[in-house]
């Protein structure tokens, strides 16, 4: 159990493992130039938790509109103009 691989931590939590990633030359390049070369590793620790965090978000949506239905997306733009204070943006995607 010393790797924490027997326990279940949530993302972000836990002893850090070291594995082996394959990036595209253009995307490593990218996130050097944000982070440096000793940023890499937190970089995409960070990045994979938001999308952990989205994947999540998505199954929620999901689940929710398999029991409620769709939201409207009318209803959907009246409610991000009243919280963003401009127009309805009703021919936005949700």
């Amino acid at each position: 159990m010393a790797d924490g691989e027997d326990v279940d931590f949530l993302a972000g939590e836990g002893p850090t493992s070291g594995i082996s990633v394959t990036l595209t030359a253009g995307t490593l390049r990218a996130i050097r130039e944000r982070v440096g070369k000793r940023g890499v590793s937190a970089y995409l620790e960070k990045a994979a938790q938001r999308q952990i965090e989205r994947d999540n978000l998505d199954e929620l949506i999901a689940d929710f509109d398999e029991v409620h239905g769709p939201a409207d997306p009318e209803a959907v733009a009246a409610k991000r103009a009243r919280l963003t204070g401009g127009a309805s943006h009703a021919g936005e995607a949700a």
